[in-house]
């Protein structure tokens, strides 16, 4: 029978060598000394995770605040239109995945950057003569964010920086600074309907400018980028010779009065990854299918940053399968009165919102163009006794139950932002609540200086 030594040999304040023997039909056969280690528990979280904060969580779940009882809360905070039922998707979007799982062909594994069949749907749907595409230029993903998630893994590594709208969505920042990313803030004019402030944003870019965030429509300003506008963005871009993130996830879900131009129509030199996906504009955010245009007319990108994504999207081996089998009916068989429908709806409620809060001393909304949202300024001189729009917001919830997100959140103090999707009569029933908040707390020029001067 086989036996084994192992003899421990310890001497002062060296650590102790394990001393192996093997010893085999009586033969003694030596395996030589090798380091000692005391095994102990030491699981810690990654350099990632510790790096990777949410600022509207952050804040959010700060909010220590109990809704008034006899009020039923009314949220206007989560930007999921699905919430309250009163945008349901199309039966068409439905009936495409019924009939998709019903065909039992989609249960498998896909290519990680999506089925062949379902890019070329995708590419056919986007593809227009100032921007064509094909199914290689298109990356199917898990959700907008994922898209967003890619395009900034491929396009920056860490000790770059990428430049990012302020008020902005915070996932930006949020992916950017777990990836050792450096975010820079350019500023967005609300008395220009939140336009980009072109000479701020062309004064943050140095060497190591990695890329540009453009969200249009915004989130979680509402607003719509024109034309002329647009081609002053990508002046910048191109005289700096720095690529384009496009987040338009809410790209065509503008109101009438508007036009929204996809910014890659509008360059034929500068480089762009637009990222979209079904969540939006076809009400379906729970099933988690976006995608990457790739718009690179010049060869910018070239072979390196599609095998770049090719090589990060193999991370989690691609999308729902399911919803990419539905994919080509969705785009193609949704009936344009769906779309309509939704915008009319929006656009109502955008309106209400906008004459409501407009009559209210002390506010001042910004009227938006698109989107799901609305950013309302607080005259914080006309309520001293809050000390920022986070301490407005949590009082507004113990009063009135109405839960609008601060700005703060998106790196903007002293707004909030109200979501613009929920039923007509909630709408009416949270203003008429915020404009009872605000009268019973603002104070004019003098009653303002008198409660200061008793602080």
């Amino acid at each position: 029978m086989d036996s084994y030594l192992i003899q421990v040999n310890g001497h002062g304040d060296r650590a102790p060598m394990l001393d192996v023997h093997l010893k085999t039909n009586g033969n003694s056969i030596s395996l030589g000394k090798v380091k000692g280690r005391k095994p102990r528990w030491a699981v810690r979280a990654s350099e990632m995770s510790k790096k990777t904060f949410n600022p509207v969580r952050a804040i959010v779940d700060s909010m220590k605040v109990e809704p008034n009882p006899k009020k039923a809360m009314i949220s206007l905070s989560l930007g999921d239109p699905t919430v309250f039922g009163n945008l349901p998707t199309n039966d068409e979007v439905t009936l495409a995945v019924k009939e998709v799982l019903d065909s039992g062909r989609y249960n498998g594994y896909a290519p990680s950057v999506g089925y062949q069949s379902c890019r070329e749907a995708v590419a056919a749907y986007y593809t227009c003569p100032e921007a064509p595409l094909e199914a290689q230029d298109v990356i199917l993903t898990s959700g907008c964010s994922q898209a967003i998630e890619l395009a900034l893994a491929v396009l920056a590594n860490p000790g770059q920086n990428i430049l990012v709208p302020r008020p902005g969505f915070s996932l930006y920042k949020t992916l950017a600074l777990s990836m050792g990313i450096e975010v820079k803030l350019y500023n967005l004019l609300p008395e220009k309907g939140w336009e980009i402030d072109l000479e701020h944003l062309e004064s943050l870019v140095d060497e190591k400018t990695a890329c540009l965030i453009v969200n249009n429509p915004s989130n979680p300003c509402g607003s719509v980028f024109s034309k002329s506008h647009l081609q002053k963005i990508l002046a910048v871009a191109s005289r700096q010779c720095v690529p384009i993130l496009a987040d338009e996830i809410y790209g065509d879900m503008v109101f009438a009065d508007c036009k929204y131009e996809p910014i890659a129509t509008l360059s034929t030199n500068v480089p762009i990854l637009s990222c979209g996906g079904l969540a939006k504009r076809w009400l379906v955010p729970g099933w988690r299918m976006g995608w990457i245009l790739i718009h690179d007319r010049r060869d910018i990108f070239g072979n390196e940053i599609r095998d770049g994504l090719l090589r990060l999207s193999q991370r989690i081996l691609g999308p729902c399968t399911i919803v990419q089998g539905a994919l080509e009916r969705i785009l193609h068989r949704t009936p344009p009165e769906f779309y309509q429908n939704t915008l009319s709806i929006l656009k109502s409620n955008a309106d209400l919102c906008y004459a409501a809060l407009s009559a209210i001393p002390g506010l001042q909304p910004v009227r938006p163009a698109g989107a799901m949202y609305l950013m309302v300024e607080i005259e914080m001189e006309h309520f001293p006794e809050f000390e920022n729009d986070v301490e407005f917001t949590e009082r507004l919830i113990s009063e009135q139950s109405v839960f609008c997100l601060p700005a703060t959140c998106f790196e903007y103090p002293n707004f909030f932002r109200v979501v613009i999707t929920v039923p007509e009569e909630m709408i009416l029933e949270a203003c008429s609540r915020i404009q009872e908040f605000c009268e019973m707390h603002y104070q004019g020029a003098e009653g303002a200086q008198d409660l200061e001067c008793d602080k």
